[in-house]
């Protein structure tokens, strides 16, 4: 989930386009973030993009959200 500054929203998603190494999807969204961003990779590779989008100077916050499985017994 990423916030921007307002009015960059399509700026930041062409900058995020363009990372093709493991971003599987970019959707502008609603609500407490404006885009978010679907990874797929290792969490290596997952960490190294977090840090690549902090460097866009006109992203404000970012937050991570891991997918887990579990298993409530149903």
């Amino acid at each position: 989930m990423i916030t921007v500054k307002p009015g960059k929203v399509d700026s930041v998603v062409e900058i995020i386009k363009k990372k093709r190494k493991i971003v599987k999807e970019v959707m502008v969204v609603t609500g407490r973030a404006d885009i978010s961003v679907i990874l797929q990779g290792n969490m290596d590779q997952i960490n190294q993009m977090v840090i690549d989008f902090k460097k866009i100077k006109d992203i404000v916050t970012t937050e991570t959200l891991i997918e887990v499985e579990v298993d409530l017994g149903w």
